[in-house]
């Protein structure tokens, strides 16, 4: 059985709210990895409520690891070990197989499914999952993950959520929405007339954090996924902005300004006591922690212009972390605490960069548009999800972290933005 920590999402409105992001991929890996998934067999007597083998081709070819191959390209679509002719896959050019089979169950559904190596003959890797007929996408998009992590060694996402705010071309609706990695499953989470925005995700997945304005002013709220419940949490007279929950959960870090001075806080989410983290006239925004909870990398303008400072939250010292270019800004730390991801301006174009923390080298991972922003890491470290201008609107884009993959999530209607990836739920 998937063992997953979040339940089915409350939804707050009965009337659907038309995003539905497509994934495109628009480049991958030069050195993807030649994979087949065959159709699995299922005998019943009704065709299944999701395509399983078709979900998992989806996530390994949108994530540009894994080159796969086309089902009319197929010599043979064996369903069990006996079947396979591992020449055939051979002379396809094919290094792994992936065959399974769905099984009816008075309760739902069962699903094995087994992973061959077609260069060593042998089979590396079987499983078999249950679940009822609503949850048969989330057993397709778990099976990816084990496929994905047994064949790279890094963790799959395929599990993982979005959140994002959509809005309409006459920002007159502000929608914050929610949906599996690839885009499918799109729920509505909140819905105003006035801004939404800065969502952020708690460590384990049950609710998230966001910044409304419904009241006049910048407020920050919770909002259960489960239930809907929201709770206003930091409603200080002012500016109040840019929530970050600690990495255990405990403490929440915000941006307060009551008199256009903007600052770090953090919130003890407990006892709610605030304790001022800086102190300076220059704009500190932007919250980030670090992976252990000890440090905060933050925005300011200290220096003259944007660039990303790390604070020691036990004795507030600050130090300057990014120092190629006039502007660096909005920065996301990867979950091995290696790399910093930020937006970086080069010449007048904003792009998302990655920097290696020990060694200080820059890498610039976008050019397609001229303004790309609001960058969140996937949970295993290995892509950034972020909002990206194209002609008149905004869409969602993505890239790895070393630049070689990269694809879109362009919504049908309206523009999409402020994206935040989930942690990996367990």
């Amino acid at each position: 059985m998937v063992k997953r920590s979040l339940i089915l999402l409350f939804l707050l409105m009965t009337s659907a709210v038309h995003a539905e992001l497509v994934i495109e991929v628009t480049q991958g890996k030069q050195s993807a990895i030649p994979v087949a998934v065959v159709p699995f067999s299922w005998q019943g007597s009704q065709p299944l409520p999701e395509d399983i083998s078709g979900i998992i081709t989806n996530d390994l070819a949108s994530s540009g690891y894994f080159r796969t191959l086309p089902e009319s390209n197929m010599i043979s679509q064996p369903n069990n070990l006996s079947e396979v002719v591992y020449g055939d896959w051979a002379n396809l050019r094919q290094d792994f197989v992936v065959i399974g089979s769905v099984e009816l169950l008075p309760t739902g559904y069962a699903i094995q499914f087994h992973v061959l190596d077609v260069h060593q003959k042998m089979e590396i890797l079987r499983h078999r999952v249950r679940g009822k007929a609503s949850q048969l996408r989330d057993l397709a998009h778990y099976i990816s993950d084990f496929i994905f992590e047994k064949i790279t060694g890094v963790p799959g996402v395929f599990s993982t959520k979005l959140i994002y705010v959509t809005t309409n071309r006459e920002r007159t609706r502000f929608n914050l929405n929610y949906a599996d990695a690839d885009g499918a499953r799109e729920q509505l989470i909140y819905t105003s007339r006035d801004p939404v925005i800065s969502p952020a995700w708690s460590p384990d997945g049950k609710k998230v954090a966001y910044v409304s304005f419904e009241n006049g002013h910048s407020e920050i709220y919770f909002q259960e996924l489960a239930t809907g419940k929201r709770e206003r949490v930091v409603a200080f007279e002012g500016s109040n902005s840019a929530p970050a929950f600690s990495p255990d959960g405990t403490k929440l870090a915000f941006v307060h300004s009551k008199l256009g001075n903007p600052d770090i806080y953090v919130m003890d989410l407990a006892s709610r006591k605030i304790e001022r983290m800086t102190n300076h006239y220059a704009i500190d925004t932007e919250p980030q922690w670090g992976v252990n909870g000890d440090s905060i990398y933050f925005t300011s303008s200290r220096a003259g212009g944007p660039q990303v400072y790390k604070l020691d939250t036990g004795n507030k010292a600050v130090t300057r972390v990014t120092y190629e270019g006039a502007y660096n800004a909005r920065a996301r730390l990867t979950a091995d605490g290696r790399k910093l991801v930020y937006v970086h301006r080069s010449g007048d174009r904003f792009h998302i960069a990655s920097q290696d923390l020990k060694s200080g080298l820059v890498h610039i991972l976008t050019s397609e548009t001229e303004l790309d922003e609001s960058p969140s890491v996937a949970p295993n470290g290995s892509m950034v999800i972020y909002a990206a201008s194209e002609a008149d609107r905004s869409i969602l884009a993505a890239v790895s972290v070393d630049g070689d993959v990269k694809f879109r999530l362009p919504s049908k209607y309206g523009d999409v933005r402020e994206p935040a990836w989930s942690p990996i739920f367990k």
